[in-house]
């Protein structure tokens, strides 16, 4: 499993979050999991398989490229 914790703060709001998780599941599908939200607040998640490590590891890369374009930072360059 491979998992990348992004947050973003300096917003009006609570700090928000934006996880994105590789993982197999049960039907040998690779599966990658985006959960993004307020933190306190109930997230809001989103599941996709995919046939293999490869495609999978992709289209997670491209989620996080997203993420960070849209403002959020990994947690250890994230400063208060």
């Amino acid at each position: 499993m491979l998992d990348c914790l992004l947050y973003r703060l300096g917003r009006a709001r609570a700090p928000s979050f934006y996880r994105v998780e590789i993982a197999m599941n049960l039907f040998s599908e690779v599966s990658v999991l985006r959960e993004w939200g307020v933190q306190g607040g109930k997230p809001r998640m989103v599941l996709n398989c995919y046939g293999n490590l490869r495609e999978a590891s992709h289209a997670a890369d491209t989620y996080r490229q997203m993420a960070l374009r849209r403002g959020y930072a990994r947690a250890d360059h994230v400063s208060a």
